[in-house]
């Protein structure tokens, strides 16, 4: 498994405005529809459900926002890069302003895990991070994510 499986081109971008963990779910879930198309609304309310556990915001700037739903086949992902990062909650306090957000099948089990464990293992790479962040360009975005997935440093 790689990056590149859960990640369509289309599943990435930069957002500039928002203001709020509620408007970042909202975006999200437009994108998963429009990307995936997954029920927005269902997205919204499991994000929201699955945060209500504790907050996905593992620290340097990064949140793993993470849900489970009906209907779907495979694990997809979502990645925002915001250019003025947002309170999230997370471990170390600090705001987040890079986003992978993960939807599964709602009886996926150890795919999800795996999954998830992937996008926590490249975002914890510093290089990769400081690359996301000097970029605004999607397609560059997606380039550096699946290179750094897939054990090849992006330029």
């Amino acid at each position: 498994m790689d990056l590149s499986t859960l990640l369509k081109p289309a599943a990435v971008k930069v957002l500039t405005n928002v203001t709020s963990k509620k408007r970042l779910f909202q975006d999200l879930s437009e994108i998963a529809h429009s990307a995936y198309g997954l029920d927005a609304i269902q997205t919204v309310d499991a994000l929201q459900e699955r945060e209500m556990l504790g907050p996905t915001g593992v620290g340097h700037g990064v949140a793993l926002p993470h849900a489970r739903l009906h209907g779907l086949k495979s694990v997809v992902g979502v990645f925002l890069r915001l250019e003025r990062p947002l309170d999230f909650d997370a471990v170390d306090r600090l705001p987040v302003d890079l986003i992978f957000a993960l939807f599964a099948p709602k009886d996926s089990g150890v795919e999800h895990l795996k999954a998830l464990a992937l996008v926590s293992r490249t975002l914890r790479n510093v290089e990769t991070c400081a690359k996301l962040r000097a970029n605004s360009d999607p397609a560059a975005l997606h380039a550096v994510l699946t290179a750094a997935s897939g054990g090849v440093q992006a330029a």
